[in-house]
C-alpha cells in the first residue's frame, strides 16, 4: 500500500459490518495494520484496516 501514498485509487472494502464497500479515496499513510485515507465520496479522513481491502485500483487524473 506504501507505494499509493498521495495517489487516488478505488479500493473494495469489508467494513466493520461485513458490508463489502467501493470507494475512491486518496490514501495519506501506511503504519502497521492501518491505512490513513481521504475518502473523497464522503470528503472526510478515514481509518482502514488494511486487512479489510479486498482489492486495489489506482486511478488515472484526468487531463
Amino acid at each position: 500500500m506504501e507505494k499509493y501514498i498521495g495517489r487516488n485509487i478505488v479500493i473494495i472494502y469489508l467494513d466493520k459490518h461485513g458490508k463489502i464497500t467501493q470507494r475512491r479515496v486518496e490514501v495519506r499513510s501506511v503504519k502497521g495494520s492501518r491505512v490513513r485515507v481521504y475518502c473523497l465520496y464522503r470528503k472526510a479522513p478515514r481509518v482502514l484496516q488494511l486487512e479489510n481491502i479486498l482489492a486495489v485500483r489506482l486511478v488515472k487524473n484526468a487531463v
